[in-house]
């Protein structure tokens, strides 16, 4: 990739201010890195005061960062817009700023220190990352990977490596943790929808991204270590498939709501309706939760109504 290219990261962050730290610090030491940009999504925990003493201003500061190799730039919005809001605005904002690619990534992940450098290695790709590794145990990916041609989900890092070409894997990319786009790719498909909030606004950019032609892949030298996320990807029906499950009423409402959304618009019915008995199949036999249920067939019925607002009750 030309050295000539601006490069910014934008980082989400919600109420995880130590580990936000931890993140700029490493950003800090990062090669070809040009500036960050923090989206702070209206943090209760002190997050906001502690990004306005760094860089010396309220909203948004366009001055360097005393002591910092790598100017922070900090804007926090008046209200918790998720993930999909807080990529929205930051990437709109590193657009405006002069930004020719932007390095997306959230708050929780760390990325290697070379793994920018060796993103930036590529220069045939409009939307491309690299893999997310579980921090504790390296060797296992965050988020299971199904390979191209394929209908086997793989979770070991090994299994990825072994798949690659030219240290690629084509096609894929999980979005928006530590993934390269470049301006030319923004400025033709446009942002993030921010109104999903969290879960599927990042699948849906890629398949923005895809119906536009874009070039994507996975590096796969290039790593982003994450905490684990939990049951993603779990097994049903007898390991034929897997379901991803999460606790949380909030993230399961989102993910039902707008996977459906995504299903429709870009693949059609049969496949939204096939992800309906796939959850139906899920909580009644594979983890029987009558409650999840109600709570997807609610999901399901905002997303044909065009109702993105059933998910703050969950914010209260």
């Amino acid at each position: 990739m030309p050295g000539s290219n601006r490069v910014a990261a934008v980082v989400v962050t919600f109420n995880r201010l130590e580990l936000l730290q931890r993140l700029l610090e490493r950003l800090d030491v990062v090669d070809g890195l040009d500036e960050v940009i923090v989206i702070d999504n209206a943090s209760t925990d002190g997050t906001s005061q502690w990004l306005a003493e760094l860089d010396g201003a309220e909203g948004v500061s366009t001055g360097s960062t005393a002591g910092r190799a790598v100017p922070v730039v900090a804007h926090t919005l008046e209200r918790n817009s998720g993930g999909a809001g807080g990529f929205h605005d930051g990437l709109e904002l590193a657009v405006e700023r002069g930004a020719d690619l932007v390095w997306l990534m959230d708050d929780d992940g760390l990325p290697d220190a070379d793994c920018l450098a060796l993103l930036l290695k590529q220069s045939d790709l409009d939307f491309w990352g690299p893999l997310v590794v579980d921090e504790r145990d390296p060797g296992r990916l965050v988020f299971p990977i199904r390979l191209p041609g394929r209908s086997k989900v793989v979770h070991q890092l090994a299994d990825v490596e072994a798949a690659a070409t030219d240290g690629l894997i084509r096609d894929i990319v999980i979005p928006f943790n530590g993934v390269l786009v470049t301006r030319d790719l923004v400025e033709k498909i446009g942002y993030p929808r921010a109104e999903f909030f969290i879960w599927g606004d990042d699948h849906e950019y890629r398949l923005r991204a895809e119906q536009a032609g874009a070039r994507i892949a996975t590096v796969v030298g290039a790593q982003v270590r994450h905490p684990a996320v939990g049951d993603l990807g779990t097994p049903m029906a007898w390991g034929r498939a897997t379901y991803n499950h999460t606790p949380s009423d909030l993230k399961h409402y989102c993910m039902a709501r707008n996977n459906l959304l995504n299903l429709r618009d870009y693949r059609g019915w049969p496949f939204a309706l096939a992800f309906v008995a796939k959850t139906l199949w899920f909580y009644l036999l594979t983890k029987p939760e009558p409650k999840r249920i109600r709570l997807s067939a609610q999901a399901w019925w905002a997303a044909i109504r065009g109702d993105f607002s059933g998910h703050e009750r969950f914010l209260r």
